[in-house]
């Protein structure tokens, strides 16, 4: 009988015990789950602007084998630029004309015996201004320089083959931008809440995210080259439920 007793009361320790555990483990389950509620939601932002400002380089070049023709040749030819520019109204602040640049070919460690001309120049003007939309017409009607014998020179020869707009105003733009993106978020909490038969609690989290600049060429980075630029962040936020 003492065995016996022993053994009951052991097993009403044991089934105790379990039950206390099971109480507190459940009881542990229920506060994480409360305080797990919460939707974490994106909010989308978009917007099409035009650029600010606009850099624009025309280069030139000419190779010879006389130093002193290549070089008048360059200095011409930069004359023509400028007036070129000048014509199509751009003052002096805006121009940068760079110091011409002559090579001896034959004087390079390397140097090809092949080579057609000894000497190699280029010569570049640069356009600086805000004045985008002149930029961009002017790069369009570039055709009497060519007539002129200016051989504009493109990217392999060190310059651009167009003009490159920038966004110099984008913190002007960023508030705004972000500011829809919260409020775009906030609408979708509000609706998963109401859906959910929840009231939005208060933020617990929030990563504004990067914004994104892309041409309107539909590619997902800016080169430049796009007028246009299409500005797009996604943000992202963690609301409380209640």
């Amino acid at each position: 009988m003492n065995n016996a007793l022993s053994r009951l009361i052991a097993a009403l320790l044991v089934g105790a015990g379990i039950a206390v555990a099971g109480f507190h483990v459940s009881q542990g389950l229920e506060r994480f789950r409360m305080s797990d509620r919460s939707v974490t939601v994106k909010g989308l932002a978009e917007k099409d602007v035009e650029s600010d400002f606009a850099v624009w380089t025309l280069s030139f070049r000419r190779a010879g084998n006389d130093f002193s023709g290549v070089q008048q040749a360059l200095a011409g030819d930069r004359d023509k630029v400028l007036a070129f520019l000048k014509t199509r109204g751009f003052t002096a602040e805006e121009l940068d004309a760079r110091p011409l640049q002559v090579q001896d070919l034959f004087a390079r460690e390397y140097a090809q015996g092949n080579t057609p001309f000894r000497f190699n120049g280029i010569g570049q003007v640069l356009v600086k201004s805000p004045r985008v939309a002149e930029v961009d017409a002017a790069a369009r009607a570039v055709d009497p320089l060519i007539q002129a014998g200016v051989q504009l020179g493109g990217e392999n020869e060190g310059g651009r083959s167009g003009p490159r707009f920038q966004l110099r105003g984008f913190n002007d733009i960023k508030a705004p931008l972000l500011a829809e993106a919260t409020r775009n978020a906030r609408e979708q909490a509000d609706k998963f809440a109401a859906e959910a038969g929840a009231q939005l609690g208060p933020l617990k989290n929030a990563n504004q995210g990067v914004i994104r600049i892309a041409g309107d060429d539909g590619n997902d980075f800016d080169d430049g080259s796009s007028r246009t630029k299409r500005l797009r962040v996604v943000s992202t936020f963690e609301y409380e439920l209640r």
